[in-house]
């Protein structure tokens, strides 16, 4: 999870991280930091924003000089690892003396490559790091939404988090938006499951999977709430039974998978994206091969009746769900 930017820009600052909003939002945070302490006020900072795949040899001093104007400016170089040998070196020497009206903002990958210039950079005078690396686990998910939502002064608990992640998905730069907004439009101190699960309501596949993940982790009454609620506002009950489907399917290819494979390989194997894979295997808790074949018949019989073979969708639907939590139970017995 990213450090967040300081309030005062350090005369030299390294992004390490390969998580692209993340990246983008730090930069931003230390451009508007070095603006506000600006004795020329915001406009009177230049910036300079550039791949260090194109930063020329000899540029950088271009680029750091004292305006004509008068004011500071900040530069930009994002990947760093990029940046040829000759440029390179020319930053590794204005590293180790840093110009006091400038602010430097270098991005780098964190990898093997361009190595020494990062090395140089943690060791500038008075820099600061940013750590930006990759979310790609359920908790770290589930993490970075509760950390949107304190900066936004809100509280929100695991299962508001877990409704939000449902509602919109895996994208970090649409979590935080969603978090921001949920904080602005909710009253009190906390955003609940109930505020998020509202204020997503149309969202007819979410819900169908928020329906799922209840029933394939055991929590009968929480899963009945979901779908009755989910029916109630026109979600059709042919995606909550596909969703149902889905998720036993899922916790079936996770389950046969080859053990000691990562969470990147696992989630090729299976064909599902690294943070849902990391819900299945919490999800895998308790079940059993038999019991994951019992509830996807359950599911099958389901799927005929809400196709129309049988008098009821909503009863059908119903005792799916039992039948699914009963054979969980069976299988941890």
């Amino acid at each position: 999870m990213a450090a967040r930017a300081a309030d005062t820009a350090a005369p030299v600052t390294l992004i390490v991280g390969d998580e692209e909003f993340l990246v983008d939002r730090s930069v931003h945070e230390v451009i508007a930091a070095a603006r506000a302490v600006s004795p020329d006020g915001p406009d009177g900072i230049d910036v300079h924003d550039l791949d260090g795949g194109v930063l020329a040899p000899g540029e950088l001093e271009s680029l750091t000089s004292p305006s004509l104007f008068g004011g500071g400016s900040v530069v930009v170089i994002r990947s760093a690892q990029n940046t040829g040998k000759d440029a390179a070196a020319e930053l590794t020497r204005y590293l180790k003396s840093p110009a006091a009206d400038v602010t430097l903002v270098l991005t780098h990958a964190g990898g093997a490559k361009g190595k020494e210039l990062l090395a140089a950079a943690k060791a500038a005078p008075g820099s600061a790091v940013i750590d930006c690396p990759k979310v790609t686990r359920f908790a770290e998910r589930l993490d970075f939404i509760r950390a949107e939502f304190r900066r936004a002064g809100k509280r929100a608990d695991d299962a508001a988090a877990r409704a939000l992640l449902d509602a919109v998905g895996s994208d970090l730069r649409e979590l935080a938006s969603a978090a921001g907004q949920l904080a602005a439009d909710s009253e009190g101190q906390s955003v609940t499951e109930a505020a998020v699960t509202t204020y997503y309501r149309g969202r007819a596949e979410a819900t169908g999977f928020s329906v799922a993940d209840r029933a394939v982790e055991g929590h009968l009454v929480q899963a009945i709430e979901q779908l009755r609620w989910a029916l109630s506002t026109g979600v059709s009950p042919v995606l909550i039974n596909s969703a149902l489907a889905s998720g036993l399917r899922l916790l079936g290819r996770v389950g046969t998978a080859p053990r000691g494979l990562n969470s990147a390989a696992l989630a090729a194997q299976v064909g599902a994206p690294p943070w849902k894979v990391d819900r299945v295997k919490q999800q895998l808790r308790g079940w059993q091969p038999a019991g994951i074949a019992t509830a996807l018949q359950a599911v099958a019989e389901a799927d005929a009746q809400v196709k129309g073979e049988g008098v009821s969708a909503d009863y059908a639907l119903e005792r799916a769900i039992r039948r699914i939590v009963a054979a969980r139970s069976a299988s941890r017995a």
